[in-house]
């Protein structure tokens, strides 16, 4: 197979996912009962990688819909530095690709120990992480080859999606999720992808739901392009980092359909008076220069940041392509990555 056509085919399936969301409503509800038999007060969000964006987005949804306060804890406070947890009240949602990584399941498993209700998102019934939590939630992506995680992680963020959706007693529409899916498929992305310059300062910024995305699409590039990226929730980067955009810097912003107004309006003064190249994932935000990649019109913010995980997992793959890399083998990677 040509470079980057295992990355290029799974995120094909993407649209396909969605609409098989509508399948683990049952097994959602059996979660939202384990949730309502314990008195929850506070979330933790377990994972690492690709996982740990979505678990941001999860993270956001959460405080967003219920107010609770949720945090993401370092597995390494109980694998290499033995800490005793106390979470008696606490909701602890452990996602990951594979369910196979020590340190999480060393945490899993001191969490269940010291009190906490557990339940595991992963893309294998099979595995150690699925089995020791108290509830499984299957993401149902199928088999992943390419390295660079894309399918997985977009079923992840509906699967997250989805676990609020129906904690807080509404729907999704599966099917109008994946057809607008199914046309972010169709653009054309060929002109953005050779004039984006590797050797030029990389910034993307997110706010809000798209934080998860920002962070998401830094990794991609990194991970398939061999160059430092970086990413930052809008109102960091004001507070220091901004200092070092180079007058040649690509910034890519995410700003889905359905973002409130006033989300982005204090960075982008300052990014609109700069000499950087501004490229839009989402259509949430008429810019005032910019060239825009694409978006959703869903007008929910957050049905449309789950649409635009196509187009950030296109635009990496595309990109590593064209630069004569293989988005399917990242040098220095592999798929399941165990870390203790």
């Amino acid at each position: 197979m040509k470079p980057g056509e295992y990355m290029s085919n799974e995120i094909g399936e993407i649209p396909a996912i969605y609409r098989r969301g509508v399948e683990s409503e049952k097994d959602l509800q059996a979660a939202i009962s384990y949730i309502k038999s314990h008195r929850i007060s506070n979330v933790q969000i377990l994972a690492r990688g690709s996982s740990d964006n979505a678990a941001h987005f999860l993270k956001f949804l959460i405080e967003v819909e219920f107010g609770l306060p949720v945090g993401l804890p370092s597995p390494s406070t109980v694998s290499i530095y033995g800490s005793e947890l106390h979470l008696s009240g606490t909701l602890l949602i452990a996602i990951s690709q594979s369910g196979k990584s020590p340190d999480l399941l060393a945490y899993l498993d001191a969490a269940k120990r010291a009190g906490a209700a557990t339940i595991a998102i992963t893309n294998s019934k099979d595995s150690p992480m699925a089995l020791g939590a108290e509830v499984h939630l299957d993401v149902d992506a199928g088999p992943e080859l390419a390295v660079a995680a894309s399918k997985s992680f977009a079923a992840q963020m509906l699967m997250s999606y989805s676990l609020v959706t129906a904690w807080s007693g509404k729907k999704i529409d599966y099917d109008l999720l994946a057809d607008c899916a199914q046309a972010l498929l169709k653009i054309d992305l060929t002109k953005l992808v050779e004039s984006f310059d590797l050797n030029r300062q990389i910034v993307v910024l997110g706010r809000g739901a798209s934080y998860a995305s920002a962070k998401e699409l830094a990794l991609k590039i990194q991970e398939t392009c061999h160059v430092a990226v970086q990413s930052w929730s809008t109102a960091d980067y004001l507070h220091g980092p901004i200092s070092a955009l180079a007058e040649c810097a690509q910034i890519i912003l995410f700003a889905p359909s359905g973002v409130p107004e006033k989300l982005l309006e204090d960075v982008l003064p300052r990014l609109y008076d700069s000499q950087a190249e501004l490229f839009w994932i989402g259509s949430g935000i008429d810019s005032q220069r910019g060239t825009r990649i694409g978006g959703s019109l869903l007008q929910n913010e957050f049905s449309a940041t789950i649409a635009d995980v196509l187009l950030l997992q296109r635009f990496a793959q595309a990109v590593s392509t064209f630069n004569g890399f293989n988005p399917d083998a990242p040098l220095g990677l592999s798929k399941v990555t165990l870390t203790n």
